[in-house]
């Protein structure tokens, strides 16, 4: 290998992105958009629990404030779903056929991750084992530091069986 090749092979790498990333180690929680993972409850005390159609935050420095259901950043939170042709298509091969006939499960989407913005901004991308790829897109009041963050899951019992984890996360950006 003359040293003309190495910025070549370098430069490869990088492009391919075939360059391993370093791995850190996190405790993952599951949380959902249920009242109990997030803070609110139906109805106002304020209107004696009678418009049970509201959600009211709970526990928030906006307590008593009507719940949208939004992330942080603004958005709706949604669990990663995988592409027509990943690696879930061969653990799970009756998925394909229901994913061709539906275009809009052709293409993965990363899941909503919820993480301390002071150290991953809104727009973080990560690869948590067994979850996923996902992005940062919400904060949580109990999420404090670089070595927590929270996945977000479509229901209760999903993110109570994912539960607290210590994994070796991938920051990709």
């Amino acid at each position: 290998m003359t040293l003309r090749t190495v910025p070549l092979l370098l430069l490869l790498l990088t492009l391919c992105s075939c360059a391993a990333r370093p791995e850190i180690p996190m405790e993952v929680t599951g949380y959902c958009n249920c009242g109990h993972c997030c803070g609110w409850e139906r109805g106002s005390w304020k209107y004696l629990k009678l418009d049970f159609w509201n959600r009211y935050n709970t526990g928030s420095s906006q307590k008593g404030q009507l719940y949208s259901g939004l992330t942080a950043s603004g958005t709706d939170p949604h669990p990663p779903r995988p592409g027509l042709f990943t690696l879930d298509t061969l653990n799970r091969p009756w998925m394909l056929p229901v994913r061709l006939v539906f275009p809009w499960l052709w293409f993965s989407r990363d899941g909503t991750l919820a993480a301390d913005t002071k150290y991953y901004p809104f727009g973080t991308r990560i690869h948590i084992p067994g979850y996923g790829y996902g992005v940062v897109e919400d904060r949580g009041s109990a999420i404090k530091g670089i070595k927590r963050i929270d996945a977000y899951f479509g229901s209760h019992e999903e993110a109570l069986e994912w539960g607290r984890q210590q994994l070796k996360v991938q920051v990709l950006n």
